[in-house]
């Protein structure tokens, strides 16, 4: 086993180093459902662009991840289909004018929509894509008052209180719900045949009527109406759009949010052809990148992660920080680093910026795993060059402030925990629009400071992390991971965390974790678990094995164990196996995003997190 552990890590080695860019990044891509395409392609024939070539290699795309049945899906054991992403593709097949209505595949498209409760089923981004075209009427609950966004902080929910990733997304779909915009042209396909009536009243029930009049009666009492109002909330959603805008004319980089923000641009009065539009439209087509089943235009890049990450796990093979490759990730890290303040400062305004984010052009938009990662990749190289220290120092210090009251870290923002909002009728409230801390995100966090900042028990914020890991742990002895698939991802984070600043292997919380562990180990060793555990928010076995959670599953046995134990050695021949497979398991995505939504397939995982697991045996037993 030694020796295909070393060839494994050298084989991992060399393909990771001959991915590299020529400006020192990896370049991996972030694939997710046909949400994207399906959108870029209602967004170029809703304004005119024919972009042909385009168009038609996202239509590709789309009919090549079709299943039998007609309906999409956004994982392999995800029942007959989504009712979404199904939506979402069929409309774009037919606006594409590629695609015949009569394809037996569209036929079936189309029954699976009406058995699944027609377009009015849909979840909430859907509905609006689909009010935007003019398909739906707006959805009552989303014909919240614009002059909400003036609404002080001080008020019982502001827009200050939902994250910034659904902030974003709020405004563009305030503006245009506001104004009943929607653009339709007679290329525009009628899916009128697809609302199921019964639910299209539903949509007007007592709980979406309660929930407006309450923000009414809000906006009524806190703002004395000045006759101008109106006109000031449209004007300042606009700023507030224009304001994080990134270089490359994307609204905080993320493709879906750009797509609302150019029909909410549209809808104030400007023009297609005007340089912010033109300019998102270019940034937005600058996302596609190449999957096994055509190109696939990605919801943002996940370049800075992927090469914080890389740098790290061919460090933790002993490579050295002086290596040409680790100086150029290095270099690409530095120049990525964060020197505007962003929304993250509304909670945290003190702090001095110098986080990370998460893609490529990210410059207001930073976080705390995206950060730490990026830590543990340059702290190397502050030895090789003394000019790091600073930013090394900025970067630490800016992790320490983002710590949240109750001990625990979350992604974005600081204490953006304002529960109420998981009370809007929004499938998955909580997990959309705030911020609360997290176990992936506490574990990974007390991780870096431990292992990276030498930081232990005797510090009183690794204390209150601890505490509040401990006190969140499931009854079973698991963790719940916000970002990752998703027990299995927490319950890594977590033990990995603790053991890092000091916690005793025998406490009683790294004992439950690892028995936890052990106890869903797959019979071939390795480990596996569905996105429907994302869903139902408990633990889904995929009854098949990842190459990225074996492992993260073994990484955090391996932290809680002096010595290899037959659950370890079986798992470890298990992920080596899995290193030179290609299959729907080396595809399956372990990345969340939106439950039941969006969810990543990151083609770096089955690289990065297999290497730095066997770097860790080697390294601890070998």
């Amino acid at each position: 086993m030694e020796k295909k552990i070393h060839h494994t890590i050298e084989y991992l080695t060399n393909v990771l180093r001959a991915a590299q860019e020529e400006d020192g990044s990896w370049h991996y891509c972030f694939e997710s459902g046909p949400m994207t395409d399906a959108y870029m392609i209602i967004l170029l024939r809703s304004l005119h662009d024919d972009d042909e070539e385009l168009i038609k290699i996202l239509v590709n795309r789309l009919l090549a991840i079709q299943n039998k049945n007609g309906a999409w899906k956004l994982f392999k054991d995800e029942t007959d289909g989504n009712l979404s992403a199904t939506i979402d593709a069929y409309f774009a097949l037919r606006y594409s004018g590629y695609v015949d209505e009569q394809d037996q595949l569209m036929v079936r498209a189309k029954s699976f929509i009406i058995k699944n409760g027609g377009l009015t089923n849909a979840q909430e981004l859907t509905k609006v894509m689909l009010s935007l075209t003019g398909q739906l009427p707006w959805p009552i609950h989303l014909q919240i008052p614009i002059e909400f966004i003036l609404l002080p902080r001080s008020s019982p929910i502001s827009l200050y209180d939902f994250v910034g990733y659904a902030r974003v997304n709020i405004v563009p779909i305030l503006i245009t719900s506001n104004l009943k915009y929607h653009l339709k042209s007679s290329r525009t396909p009628d899916l009128s045949d697809l609302i199921v009536q019964r639910q299209l009243n539903e949509d007007t029930s007592e709980l979406s009527r309660g929930l407006l009049t309450t923000v009414k009666k809000e906006i009524n009492k806190l703002i004395n109406f000045p006759k101008n109002l109106r006109s000031l909330a449209f004007e300042n959603s606009k700023q507030f759009m224009l304001s994080r805008i990134e270089p490359d004319g994307t609204l905080y980089s993320y493709f879906v949010a750009t797509f609302f923000m150019v029909f909410a641009l549209l809808s104030l009065g400007y023009s297609k052809h005007d340089s912010l539009i033109v300019e998102a439209m270019k940034g937005s087509k600058n996302l596609i990148c190449q999957t096994k089943d055509g190109y696939h235009l990605e919801n943002c890049t996940s370049t800075v992660w992927d090469t914080a990450l890389i740098s790290d796990s061919l460090q933790q093979t002993g490579i050295n920080a002086t290596d040409p490759m680790i100086i150029k990730a290095g270099e690409y890290l530095l120049s990525r680093q964060h020197y505007k303040y962003g929304d993250w400062a509304l909670n945290n305004s003190n702090t001095t910026p110098g986080g990370w984010g998460f893609s490529d052009i990210n410059t207001i938009l930073p976080d705390v795993d995206d950060t730490t990662a990026s830590l543990r990749a340059i702290k190397g190289l502050t030895s090789v060059n003394p000019s790091y220290a600073n930013n090394w120092s900025r970067g630490v210090q800016w992790v320490l402030s983002m710590q949240n009251n109750d001990g625990g870290w979350s992604a974005f923002e600081k204490n953006t925990d304002n529960f109420l909002l998981s009370l809007l009728p929004v499938d998955g409230a909580e997990r959309i629009f705030i911020d609360p801390s997290t176990s992936d995100l506490s574990g990974r966090t007390l991780e870096f400071l431990g292992k990276d900042v030498r930081f232990n028990t005797a510090y009183p914020q690794i204390q209150s992390g601890i505490q509040w890991l401990v006190k969140n742990q499931e009854e079973n002895g698991s963790w719940y991971g916000r970002w990752g698939i998703s027990y299995i991802y927490g319950t890594w984070a977590a033990i990995t965390g603790l053991t890092a600043v000091g916690i005793r292997k025998n406490h009683r919380s790294i004992n439950k974790g690892v028995n936890w562990l052990q106890s869903i180990q797959n019979k071939d060793g390795g480990w596996g678990e569905s996105c429907l555990s994302d869903i139902y928010n408990r633990y889904v076995p995929l009854h098949a094995s990842t190459p990225s959670q074996t492992a993260w599953a073994l990484d955090a046995l391996i932290s809680a164990a002096d010595q290899p134990t037959n659950a370890i050695n079986k798992g470890i021949m298990q992920l080596i196996d899995s290193v030179h497979q290609s299959n729907w398991k080396t595809e399956y995505p372990t990345g969340a995003g939106i439950p039941g939504a969006f969810y990543i397939h990151y083609h770096s995982y089955r690289y990065i997190w297999p290497l730095l697991t066997l770097s860790h045996y080697r390294k601890k037993y070998l």
